[in-house]
């Protein structure tokens, strides 16, 4: 037996951690991990944008400076959209979709919140 909780869907016992969620082996159903039983953000999982305020995966942004694209000589322009899918630890705590180029990891230092 795990000491995770069951799951919220059928009571499942055999529950398991997936990265930072909770995973039902028998019925699919993957929930947040929370901390005391508080729907609580995870810690460790904080990412800021150049000018301080919060990131969220869903949130959008944009680059506030040109960047090179390792491997390629594609250049990201400044302004350009990021649409956030993710938030990963690591350098590049962002795992987003940037307009006309597609996936990619960035830094949270080279973005900042798009408004609306």
């Amino acid at each position: 037996m795990s000491n995770f909780p069951p799951c919220p869907n059928c009571q499942s016992q055999f529950t398991y951690e997936d990265r930072d969620l909770r995973v039902c082996p028998e019925c699919a159903h993957e929930w947040q991990a929370t901390i005391g039983g508080d729907a609580e953000e995870v810690p460790g999982k904080s990412v800021k944008d150049a000018n301080g305020n919060a990131l969220h995966e869903g949130d959008s942004a944009t680059l506030i400076k040109d960047l090179k694209v390792k491997g390629s000589s594609n250049v990201l322009k400044m302004g350009a959209r990021v649409k956030i899918n993710r938030i990963v630890d690591g350098d590049h705590n962002i795992d987003c979709r940037v307009d006309k180029v597609g996936e990619m990891m960035l830094k949270s230092a080279f973005v900042k919140k798009a408004k609306g």
